[in-house]
């Protein structure tokens, strides 16, 4: 999940990063190849329903506004006519970076969350900033972790991570053409990366040894139709 509060050492990197990239129209019914033309027209359509009518908000509370999220109470009359009180946690969007190494391995970071009070393997990720498209943000996030620089980025997975309270929308990106380099991370963070091929990918999913969610996701949908070994089996 998103890391606490990512500042103005992150600001200042962005106008270096939005030079050299190139981000893939992805061809997926649903998935998005993200420019900033289109990218709010897209948003508003992620969140139609066919024949629905749209929620009334009467009334909102902010509750709590941090650094990280903010929780917000609104009175709302849904499409279903019913009405209720509801309590969202605030959040700008988040990116998650799946970066496959020219051998075909997949690139994982270890790091403490103190919310699982354990060490967990995941892929990059992070909050985006404001003004950051998904690319813009899935780069910055790469380097920062990792070190590697990315030539090409492609969203193949678009997804709302916990829709029952939290607004977080989550984009997860392929990272291909990687170059080695420095990692920059936050001083808070404490970050290890390893490179994991398919078998043993599959083996920490299969005995729990994996437990992040947002990288099961991404890794699983990656093996099944993203992958030449996947597609073979199509």
């Amino acid at each position: 999940m998103p890391k606490p509060s990512i500042g103005a050492h992150h600001l200042r990197k962005q106008t270096s990063l939005r030079a050299g990239l190139k981000v893939e129209k992805f061809p997926f019914p649903g998935i998005m190849g993200f420019d900033k033309l289109n990218e709010d027209e897209n948003m508003k359509k992620s969140v139609r329903t066919r024949g629905a009518k749209k929620a009334q908000v009467l009334g909102s509370t902010v509750i709590y506004k941090g650094p990280v999220f903010g929780i917000r109470r609104d009175e709302v009359i849904e499409p279903s006519g019913v009405r209720a009180t509801r309590e969202v946690i605030t959040h700008p969007g988040s990116v998650v970076v799946l970066p496959v190494l020219p051998d075909g391995k997949i690139l994982l970071i270890q790091q403490y969350r103190h919310a699982t009070r354990q060490y967990l393997w995941e892929l990059v990720a992070g909050r985006m900033d404001p003004g950051e498209t998904p690319k813009m943000a899935a780069a910055r996030e790469l380097i920062e972790e990792t070190g590697y620089r990315a030539k090409n980025f492609r969203v193949f997975l678009d997804v709302f991570p916990t829709p029952g309270f939290l607004e977080e929308r989550m984009f997860i990106l392929l990272a291909e053409g990687l170059t080695a380099g420095t990692a920059e991370p936050e001083e808070d963070e404490k970050i290890i990366s390893r490179a994991y091929g398919t078998k043993q990918l599959e083996e920490m999913i299969r005995t729990g040894k994996l437990r992040d969610a947002k990288s099961i996701a991404g890794i699983l949908f990656y093996f099944r139709f993203l992958s030449p070994d996947g597609r073979l089996r199509k």
